[in-house]
């Protein structure tokens, strides 16, 4: 059973003029034949689907959405299914989230890590390819898109519901892969703390782990025999103010289950560079940067003073959160009522998301510690 998952896709800016006017060939030609060689192929659609009475939520980040053709665009190029565990799943409420889910099943795209309530989006999904079964377990970070018992959204990071998934899995499946949606942006490494979560998601029986949302590609490792991937990087995302770098690198998995331990093959692309399209390079392009992210994934001391550094670099950002100056005076005024609170909504929201979303957190803990 060969199955292709490819990275995050919203189609907005030059790629969403070209799809709203129904020029697939244009963005998705190249491709195209890299998606349909699969027998099952996946793609994180990564903004929902909105109508004329979706209204955007109140939140930290963009509101990110497409129309019917954003679908219908995914469906050309061949993917039979989309991932709905991401940060933008929620951006216009429960609306988007219904939109999003009449459309897939109109179109006759499978879907996971998505629904109307926890119980949907937690839902995993069984699929039957030739006379084997794939279970896709699908699952992201905490970031204003999360679903509740009684509320629309993607399905959390939770590493003890994800174990009950997995060891379910393993009795209906005979493949289990595992999908998150994680990481900080713009960096090319994994956090300890994710490289610990992924491994653990094998050691509970998955055999494949593939992680996307960074916006930039990052290294691999083979662990237990069984492959993790901490980064696809960008599938189809046009940005004005990223035309250039690793913003426009990335890398679909193609990965190759049988009764041995599973074999892939990177498809590596540069998207929505000079031109609002998926160009198919060399399978040795940016080798190099691949295997040093690599070596540094595989010795635990390079990795942890790497992500450290990388910490650092924002503290002061993260020390915005504090301001302004606390102490006992402040603290008796607003206690009294004296003084109105100097946090905004805006500023709030910030701060949930830093607490809330584990890789801001692990941002935020560190800085508390330095």
């Amino acid at each position: 059973m060969k199955v292709l998952i490819a990275g995050d896709y919203c189609p907005i800016e030059r790629v969403g003029d070209l799809v709203e006017r129904g020029e697939f060939a244009a963005v998705f030609s190249d491709a195209r034949t890299v998606v349909q060689q699969a027998d099952y192929s996946i793609v994180n659609l990564e903004c929902p689907v909105i109508n004329a009475n979706a209204r955007p939520i109140v939140k930290h980040g963009p509101n990110l959405y497409c129309n019917r053709n954003g679908v219908e665009a995914i469906k050309w190029t061949g993917f039979n299914c989309v991932t709905l565990a991401n940060n933008h799943f929620l951006d216009y409420g429960a609306e988007g989230v219904k939109e999003t889910l009449t459309t897939l099943d109109q179109l006759g795209i499978d879907h996971v890590g998505g629904g109307m309530n926890l119980g949907e989006a937690s839902t995993l999904l069984y699929k039957k390819v030739g006379h084997e079964v794939l279970a896709v377990i699908n699952c992201c970070e905490h970031e204003f898109s999360i679903a509740t018992d009684t509320t629309a959204g993607s399905n959390p990071l939770n590493p003890v519901r994800q174990f009950a998934a997995i060891r379910e899995a393993r009795e209906h499946a005979d493949y289990v892969l595992v999908i998150v949606h994680g990481g900080h942006e713009h960096f090319q490494l994994p956090s300890p703390r994710m490289q610990e979560t992924y491994r653990f998601f094998i050691d509970a029986g998955a055999d494949a782990v593939v992680n996307h949302h960074q916006h930039c590609f990052s290294g691999y490792e083979v662990y237990n025999g069984k492959p993790i991937f901490y980064g696809l990087g960008n599938f189809c995302f046009d940005d004005v103010h990223n035309r250039d770098g690793i913003w426009t690198q990335g890398y679909c998995v193609e990965l190759s289950f049988s009764d041995s331990d599973p074999v892939f093959t990177l498809h590596k692309y540069v998207q929505c560079s000079k031109d609002p399209t998926i160009k198919m390079i060399s399978p040795d392009s940016f080798n190099e940067s691949i295997n040093k992210l690599n070596d540094v994934i595989l010795t635990p001391s390079s990795l942890l003073s790497i992500v450290e550094k990388y910490y650092e670099s924002s503290s002061k950002y993260y020390s915005s959160i504090f301001e302004p100056l606390y102490n006992k005076l402040f603290l008796k005024a607003r206690l009294h009522g004296w003084l109105p609170s100097l946090i905004s909504k805006k500023r709030k929201l910030t701060a949930s998301n830093y607490v809330q979303c584990e890789a801001q957190r692990d941002k935020l803990i560190w800085y508390l510690n330095h």
